[in-house]
């Protein structure tokens, strides 16, 4: 499966350290499916962080989902638990990974994502009500690599400067 990562330099080796934490997914390496997602992430990367968008390709072997890795799958639309999950990697006061997970795939919690957590923060929403609101919207998705195993499963295949 290809999969794209956008930034702003080319990366020689995948760091996970690199990573920032209180991300949708915890701290790791985020790919998507899509490339206009990733080019509009590179983009960004470099407006805000300086550099030049550049969007990196890479391939993830099928046996990846088929391995003896640790997946969890959440579905393309929003549900509860994605919501709870998202939420939870996202809290400032959480110090430690909410999960050991190599790789997780679901969708990217974007603005309208982030106008449900703060209404379910705020007692406006429940979070099942939450949850509900974002039924309808689609949200690009996501895959977030965790560990040096899940790593081995991707291989770089092309770079191009935007």
């Amino acid at each position: 499966m290809t999969l794209y990562h956008g930034t702003n330099a080319d990366i020689d080796a995948i760091d996970l350290n690199q990573g920032l934490r209180h991300k949708d997914f915890g701290k790791g390496f985020y790919l998507t499916p899509d490339r206009n997602t990733a080019t509009r992430m590179a983009q960004k990367k470099a407006r805000l962080y300086g550099g030049t968008p550049t969007l990196i390709t890479y391939e993830m072997a099928d046996a990846a989902l088929h391995s003896d890795l640790k997946v969890k799958v959440f579905p393309e639309k929003a549900c509860l638990e994605w919501l709870i999950f998202v939420d939870s990697n996202r809290d400032r006061k959480t110090m430690s990974p909410i999960h050991d997970y190599d790789i997780v795939i679901g969708p990217i919690a974007d603005d309208g994502v982030v106008l449900q957590l703060t209404n379910f923060h705020e007692g406006i929403y429940t979070p099942e009500q939450a949850a509900a609101q974002l039924q309808d919207r689609y949200l690009d998705q996501q895959y977030y690599f965790g560990t040096e195993r899940a790593l081995r499963f991707l291989r770089k295949t092309n770079v191009e400067t935007l």
